[in-house]
């Protein structure tokens, strides 16, 4: 999500990493929340970006992260997949975003249930999935894990419009 491949430390840590684009994601929805009624052009530019890091991040969890750990850890598969349809709530919200305008009445309404459902999924990540990944996997592990997320993010789609991201897209829509 955010645009830092790298924490501060230098960490590839797979959880530091996705930590950090929840913490960029979060600090959006931040702004959102705050902009006013009629601030219409700052709620576009601010639903523009939570797009494209929500593009990327949830690409990079689908395409590598959760995969992963389903066949290293397969006593968190029940937390994957939910992660999956979580992904897949979000997605849609995004496409439809995506097509709107931020004059349309409903873009305030449908970005606030984006936030909503991405708030309760990082929730969830970091107080009850990230540690049993943490204790599953191991320091090594889990940075190599980072080294291939920060590979899948060069390649991620920004634009929910993107062959890649449609694929992701549909994929959950017909699995």
């Amino acid at each position: 999500m955010a645009t830092t491949t790298k924490n501060t430390n230098g960490s590839t840590d797979a959880i530091v990493l996705l930590k950090q684009d929840h913490k960029e994601v979060l600090r959006l929805f931040r702004e959102f929340e705050r902009s006013g009624e009629d601030a219409h052009k700052e709620q576009g530019r601010l639903v523009d970006r939570i797009i494209e890091l929500l593009t990327v991040h949830t690409y990079i969890e689908n395409e590598v992260m959760y995969p992963r750990v389903r066949e290293l850890l397969p006593d968190l598969e029940d937390d994957v997949l939910e992660s999956y349809e979580e992904h897949h709530v979000a997605d849609v919200l995004v496409m439809e975003l995506a097509a709107m305008s931020p004059e349309d009445e409903r873009f305030r309404a449908k970005t606030m249930v984006l936030i909503e459902n991405v708030r309760h999924h990082i929730e969830e990540e970091e107080q009850e999935w990230f540690p049993k990944v943490r204790e599953g996997l191991g320091r090594n592990r889990l940075k190599e894990l980072g080294a291939n997320l920060l590979l899948a993010k060069e390649r991620a789609p920004r634009k929910p419009s993107q062959p890649s991201a449609l694929k992701k897209t549909i994929d959950a829509v017909i699995s």
